[in-house]
């Protein structure tokens, strides 16, 4: 059952300022924008910005000129990461106060050396919980960890069914904090979520195997739990995931502009709908309009693939 049915959509979208958009985040983006509407929900526009070295000035500009180009309006005003700082720090406070939080002195090549067998998750090695019991004597605290637990978090995904992981075999006690004070993703994006009233998270298959993360979190927190749609996958013709680098559409360099309307029927289509051929020559709003009407989640590919625009 969508839970989300039952009360107002609240969806978003939430680059990273750190590269112009590519054809992958593009379909996150139009995904998300056609599960929010298509329930006359609201959809929300976040620049997730705490990775500050890897920035590149103007880029948050360029994102939201992109979106524009693409016909994608979103609601409200763009909400920043580096504005909820105070937020995070109120939060990591109250799971430090439930016990729940522990400094570490690991480095990842001592969490390597310590693995009995490589994984293959988006965090690479599970964390073993070395400093559960304290760290060495005099060591300095490289990250802040949430301990978690033996359950298994499951969930049921829009697209992919039900998902369920252990998260002390796939992440272990996984990272809310780094040394130097930078608050670390998981934590981040359950409070910004939290904060907006997103109920509807639709982004990419990569982000899958990191949601069991973000409930544990909700659950601890006391948060309810949006509904979660996991999008097919944009790949290279090797299969792999596309980088930053590759197939960009950026207002500021025009790689996209006067082909706007086609590549947004390309990603449509991707998504799993057949627009009919009078849309080529409709701006991007009128075809945006149609893809609200005739999206579901029902129509989504199995697998993803290519995308070459």
């Amino acid at each position: 059952m969508n839970k989300s049915l039952d009360r107002p959509v609240v969806g978003r979208f939430a680059p990273s300022p750190t590269g112009a958009l590519h054809t992958g985040s593009l379909v996150a983006a139009v995904g998300s924008y056609l599960m929010a509407k298509r329930h006359g929900g609201l959809w929300l526009l976040r620049l997730d910005d705490l990775d500050t070295a890897r920035q590149i000035p103007g880029m948050a500009d360029d994102l939201m000129r992109t979106l524009e180009l693409f016909g994608l309006q979103w609601d409200g005003e763009v909400a920043c990461q580096s504005r909820h700082l105070r937020e995070y720090q109120h939060f990591f406070e109250l799971l430090q106060q439930a016990g729940a939080v522990y400094p570490c002195c690991c480095s990842r090549k001592e969490i390597a050396r310590s693995a009995s067998a490589p994984h293959l998750e988006d965090d690479g090695i599970p964390y073993a919980g070395t400093c559960r019991a304290g760290m060495k004597a005099a060591a300095a605290i490289r990250s802040w960890r949430l301990q978690v637990s033996e359950d298994n978090i499951s969930f049921s995904d829009l697209r992919r069914g039900r998902f369920c992981q252990k998260l002390s075999t796939v992440s272990g006690d996984f990272i809310l904090r780094r040394g130097d004070g930078e608050f670390a993703y998981q934590l981040a994006v359950v409070i910004d979520d939290y904060l907006a009233g997103v109920n509807q998270v639709t982004r990419g298959e990569d982000l899958l195997s990191s949601t069991p993360r973000q409930i544990y979190l909700q659950r601890l927190l006391g948060f309810t739990q949006p509904d979660y749609c996991h999008l097919p996958l944009v790949t290279g013709p090797d299969g792999s995931k596309l980088s930053k680098r590759n197939h960009l559409l950026s207002h500021q360099l025009g790689t996209v502009t006067g082909r706007e309307q086609s590549v947004l029927l390309d990603v449509l289509r991707f998504l799993g709908l057949n627009p009919p051929l009078e849309l080529a020559g409709c701006p991007c709003h009128t075809i945006l309009q149609w893809g609200i009407i005739n999206f579901t989640e029902l129509l989504l590919p199995v697998q993803g693939g290519t995308l070459a625009i």
